[in-house]
């Protein structure tokens, strides 16, 4: 079925109910690389900046305290809040360059947030950094890469083939060239420097009067004129702006207004302006007049990086340095971005709805991100179709009574490889380690793991024995929220149960009821498994 037809059926199925006037406005913001322990509702004395936007927006809806991204890393997460769907259900659609060049992650016809919230009468809007994949016109017809793009010429597929009337994007993070900014498709200014930042200096293609510090600046401006001309007396739609940051991500680049505010130092600075985000946003709601009639999101697209700090060159472990200060940015949780841990896995997420959602309430239930697709559709009176959304689960009900039982019971996450399953108060980890290299700071590095691993293994390897301890972790989070006591020795069944969980949703095609569909490929559930490792497995 093609994108179009899709669209078509689901805009005759909205909710009769669902009048423009009953329906709120909608606003996700996102952060890059913000730790749960970042934000100070969450970290309290354990956090050293402060977010006073933030708090008051926990303080005036309600606080999650157990929801997660669905991979440690940026891209796969996104996937998973455009689509509802675990990213590791995606081929990749198109081969690109690196870094911000990165080719379409899925196909343009695949159901996404923005065509379901179009469906149901929204505008759309996308700010801020995309990280999903581009096709670019290039000079050679070669994939895209750094050298190779025709500026001069629009994007062939971006924001606007996958269902956002608007759209202002840097197409990587703001560390990751090419350095220029991409309204409706369009290049702006003269993209003919070569540029780069702190952290780790990827010099590239950027355009002539981009500088990293004002970023920030340039989409909170943005995101007003967005909603200043979506809220004015000529729309009779509400609308939808999904607010992408570039920060607390490196480079740390706060604006100039920014630095030197916090006790912390520069990436404290950089918060701050996170912070300074749900301010604008709020202000410009209040503004139009129309803040009681606006759904607020803000979460982080995952945890923090080990290597930023106020060190601007990225530098391994240096989050260690911000801890030792008295600044926990993972909260008291273990691991980073890229780990299996839960420091790298559980986000803050807020959402404020004046009348609607309770205020100054907590909500101990599980969430995805991905489950941003159903709870929205349900909030906006959107039917989805059956085959779209496959792993989103709405915790609409949650909003307005966050004491209620969710609707989800388990969530399928990864790091950078190994896949995690978490089933109620267990949290099953497949591999021994952290899931990471370990380059920048998480331990046990991935290696090491394993080798310790191998040595506590008796006979030869087969590969049920990966399914199996030493080689895997299970967690009770419920006394363990620090993840100190693998109990995978103890507990077989329960590995046993919660492995079956893994592989039935991926050969079903989804993890909500209805009909299985199509896997396409065989998911293999041991994900980047060392090559030491590998050369012992039955071929």
């Amino acid at each position: 079925m093609t994108r179009a037809l899709i669209l078509a059926l689901a805009l005759t199925c909205v909710e009769s109910t669902s009048v423009a006037q009953e329906r709120p406005n909608i606003v996700f913001i996102l952060a890059d690389d913000l730790g749960i322990g970042d934000v100070k509702c969450y970290g309290g004395d354990r956090c050293l900046i402060d977010t006073p936007n933030i708090d008051a927006l926990a303080s005036g809806g309600v606080r999650f305290t157990d929801a997660h991204v669905n991979a440690s890393v940026c891209m796969p997460t996104r996937t998973a809040i455009m689509t509802g769907r675990y990213p590791w259900r995606f081929p990749r659609f198109m081969q690109g360059g690196p870094w911000g060049y990165v080719g379409c992650r899925y196909s343009p016809d695949t159901y996404t947030l923005a065509d379901m919230l179009a469906s149901a009468g929204y505008r759309t809007g996308y700010v801020g950094k995309w990280h999903l994949g581009t096709k670019m016109a290039t000079t050679d017809g070669k994939r895209q890469d750094n050298g190779n793009v025709d500026f001069m010429k629009p994007l062939e597929i971006g924001p606007v083939q996958q269902g956002f009337d608007f759209s202002f994007i840097l197409p990587g993070s703001l560390d990751m060239y090419p350095y220029a900014y991409v309204r409706n498709n369009i290049w702006q200014g003269e993209v003919t420097a070569q540029k780069g930042w702190s952290a780790f200096n990827r010099v590239g293609a950027a355009e002539k009067d981009f500088k990293d510090h004002e970023v920030l600046e340039t989409f909170f401006g943005e995101a007003e004129a967005f909603i200043e001309e979506s809220s004015s007396a000529a729309a009779k739609d509400p609308f939808f702006l999904y607010l992408a940051l570039t920060a607390p991500h490196t480079p740390t680049s706060p604006g100039q207004k920014f630095q030197g505010k916090s006790q912390l130092g520069v990436y404290g600075d950089f918060v701050m302006e996170v912070d300074h985000a749900v301010e604008r946003v709020m202000s410009a709601l209040r503004k139009a007049g129309i803040e009681k009639n606006t759904l607020v999101l803000f979460s982080s697209d995952h945890g923090p990086a080990p290597y930023a700090g106020n060190i601007l060159k990225a530098t391994p472990g240096q989050i260690h340095r911000m801890e030792e200060q008295g600044h926990y940015p993972a909260g008291p949780y273990r691991g980073y971005k890229f780990a299996v841990y839960e420091g790298a896995l559980r986000v803050p997420l807020i959402a404020h709805w004046p009348g609607q959602i309770p205020r100054g309430t907590k909500c101990d239930g599980l969430v995805g991100l991905c489950d941003l697709m159903a709870t929205l559709g349900q909030v906006a009176g959107a039917k989805i179709p059956n085959d779209a959304g496959v792993d989103s689960v709405s915790f609409a009900d949650l909003l307005k009574t966050p004491g209620k039982v969710g609707g989800r019971s388990d969530l399928i996450m990864q790091s950078v490889g190994p896949f995690v399953v978490r089933q109620g108060k267990w949290k099953l980890c497949l591999c021994p380690g952290s899931g990471a290299a370990g380059v920048y700071g998480n331990v046990p590095a991935s290696a090491d793991a394993w080798k310790a691993a191998l040595k506590q293994h008796q006979g030869s390897l087969t590969w049920e024995d990966l399914t199996q301890a030493p080689f895997l972790q299970l967690f009770d989070l419920s006394a363990d929220s620090h993840e100190d006591t693998n109990l995978a020795a103890q507990h077989p069944e329960r590995v046993k149960a919660m492995v079956a969980l893994l592989r039935a949703q991926m050969d079903s095609g989804r993890s909500t009821p209805g009909p299985a569909l199509p896997v396409g490929r065989r998911h293999n559930i041991h994900q980047r498994l060392p090559e030491f490792v590998r050369a012992k497995l039955p071929r």
